[in-house]
C-alpha cells in the first residue's frame, strides 16, 4: 500500500485492507458447550447473544459459515441490539460474498454502529467492507473513527487500513502520517514500515528508507520477504550505493518470484541510470 511526496500507484496489496480488521480473537469463546440455549434466552437474553456470537466467531475462523450464521440468527433473536452480533452478521455476509449477501452487509455494519458508535471494532470492519467495495471515501471516515479511538486494540491496523487508502487516492501526505500514527501505536506495524521506505525512497530520502527498511527486515527476517517488499529494498540499496546489498537481494527476487511483476519490472529497469526507479 506506497507514499509521500509523490502520486503512487495503486498498491499492489490485492484484499489488502484486510479482514485483519475482523480481529475475530477479540470474541473469546468462553463456556459455549455446555450451555442450554433455551434456558440462557429465557433467563437472560443480552448473555445468550453474546455467547451465540463468540459461537459464531468461532465457526466463522474455522470457515464454517453455515453454522455461524445460525449462531447469530439465535444471537439476534435472543437480542437483536447487541451491536456485536450485528458487526459479526455483515463480517459473515461480506465472506460469504455473493452480491445479496454484500448488499446485505451494509445493512448490519450500519446497524452495529449505530447501536454502539463507541464500537471500533466495527468502525474498522464497516471500513474494510467499504474498502472492498471501492467506496474509499466512506472507508476513510470509518478507518479514522477507528484509528482515533484510544485503547482499541487494533488501532494500528485501522490507521494501516487509512494510510493504504490514502495511497490509493494519491493523498501520499496523509498516507505518511498515517502510517507513522500506526507505528507510534505499534512498532511492530511491518505494514507502515515497508510503506514508508517506499514513500521515503521516492521522496528521495535515502537515508531514512534505508534505516526504516532494516527494521522492517529485522521484524519480518530477510528470508520471509515477499517480492514487493524485495524490490523496495533493492531500490533504496541502489540510492545508497549499496551494490552488494542491491545484487543479494535481486538474486533473491529472481530465484524466489521470477515470473513477478517485481522481478520483471528490475529486468526493464536494470540498465537504467535514472535517479528513482518506479
Amino acid at each position: 500500500m506506497r507514499n509521500k511526496g509523490a502520486v503512487l500507484k495503486q498498491p499492489m496489496y490485492k484484499k489488502s485492507v484486510a479482514v485483519m480488521a475482523l480481529c475475530l480473537s477479540a470474541l473469546v469463546l468462553q463456556g459455549c458447550q455446555s450451555t442450554s440455549s433455551g434456558t440462557i434466552v429465557k433467563k437472560d437474553p443480552e448473555k445468550a447473544a453474546k455467547v451465540r456470537t463468540q459461537m459464531a466467531a468461532e465457526y466463522i475462523r474455522t470457515g464454517d459459515l453455515d453454522a455461524a450464521k445460525r449462531a447469530l440468527d439465535q444471537a439476534l433473536a435472543a437480542d437483536a441490539k447487541d451491536s456485536t452480533a450485528n458487526m459479526m452478521m455483515g463480517v459473515l455476509l461480506q465472506q460469504e460474498g455473493s452480491q445479496i449477501s454484500l448488499d446485505q452487509a451494509d445493512h448490519y455494519f450500519s446497524r452495529a454502529i449505530s447501536l454502539d458508535p463507541k464500537n471500533a471494532q466495527a468502525h474498522n470492519n464497516y471500513g474494510t467492507y467499504l474498502y472492498q467495495a471501492k467506496r474509499y471515501d466512506d472507508a476513510i471516515q470509518q478507518f479514522s473513527i477507528a484509528g482515533a479511538t484510544l485503547g482499541y486494540e487494533q488501532r494500528f491496523r485501522a490507521l494501516e487500513n487509512l494510510g493504504r487508502i490514502y495511497l490509493i487516492r494519491g493523498d501520499v501526505a496523509n498516507a505518511e502520517k498515517s502510517f507513522k500514527q500506526a507505528l507510534q501505536v505499534n512498532r511492530e506495524s511491518t505494514i507502515s514500515m515497508i510503506e514508508l521506505a517506499e514513500i521515503f525512497y521516492l521522496q528521495q530520502n535515502h537515508a531514512a528508507a534505508r534505516q526504516i527498511y532494516e527494521s522492517f527486515v529485522r521484524n519480518v527476517g530477510q528470508k520471509n520477504q515477499g517480492a514487493r517488499a524485495l524490490w523496495i529494498g533493492l531500490r533504496i540499496a541502489r540510492a545508497n550505493g549499496d551494490n552488494m546489498g542491491m545484487h543479494v537481494l535481486v538474486n533473491q527476487l529472481r530465484a524466489l518470484f521470477p515470473n513477478s511483476q517485481e522481478y520483471q519490472r528490475y529486468l526493464q529497469l536494470q540498465y537504467s541510470t535514472e535517479a528513482v526507479w518506479k
